[in-house]
């Protein structure tokens, strides 16, 4: 089996491990340089910011800690992580901290708008990345289609309610709100749609219905 796929074209492991973990790394150095930007982040890292300050740890830590405890929620809900899952809580906040050790602060704020721009875009591509690569959800969206399966209400609702929770509380606790803020909720679906269709990797090919001797087998459409 080659790296770029198998024989009934399927992708290989090997590159789809390759796409999570460059779209993890990629996810938290957006979440970084967002940071950087001191514009506003998005809901979560608002709250992993708040968490941070009252707790003295850094951001990317405080960015595991709350993944844990989310993934702790998927407990009751009976949902079942996969190695996109585990890997989603550690792997951001350390490249998160990573970036934020080697990039500084701009002070103009002509480079402080176009950084938040180019994280915020991203954070799509990382997106488009590690969820293409189907290993499992990452710890926050298994919290939304579980309650979403658990209640019966629609997607859209919980995810608003879950990000909207969130976004309170992390700005109680001293996080950065602003017009990035906004900027990243009404961009990152969007953008994020684009990415998963361009890094979509191929599903394997379902095998073939096997009908009994004399029967013919009926199309499929």
């Amino acid at each position: 089996m080659s790296a770029s796929g198998g024989p009934s074209g399927e992708p290989s492991l090997t590159r789809r491990l390759i796409q999570l973990y460059v779209g993890l790394a990629l996810y938290g150095v957006s979440g970084a340089l967002q940071l950087r930007a001191g514009l506003g982040l998005a809901p979560w890292d608002v709250l992993n910011q708040g968490v941070a300050r009252h707790t003295g740890i850094s951001i990317g830590a405080a960015s595991i800690a709350i993944g844990a405890l989310v993934l702790l929620l998927w407990i009751p809900l009976r949902q079942r992580p996969g190695l996109g899952t585990v890997s989603n809580v550690l792997v951001i906040g350390l490249a998160m901290d990573a970036t934020l050790s080697v990039v500084p602060d701009p002070r103009s704020l002509w480079l402080r708008i176009p950084l938040l721009g180019f994280s915020v875009v991203l954070c799509a591509v990382a997106t488009g990345l590690y969820i293409s690569a189907r290993f499992g959800p990452g710890p926050r969206d298994g919290l939304m289609t579980g309650l979403h399966r658990r209640t019966g209400r629609s997607v859209r609702l919980v995810r608003t309610c879950i990000e909207v929770a969130v976004l309170a509380t992390g700005f109680v606790l001293g996080g950065s709100v602003g017009a990035g803020t906004v900027f990243y909720a009404l961009a990152i679906g969007p953008l994020s749609q684009f990415f998963l269709r361009r890094f979509a990797l191929p599903e394997q090919a379902a095998p073939a219905p096997v009908a009994p001797a004399g029967e013919k087998v009926p199309d499929l459409v």
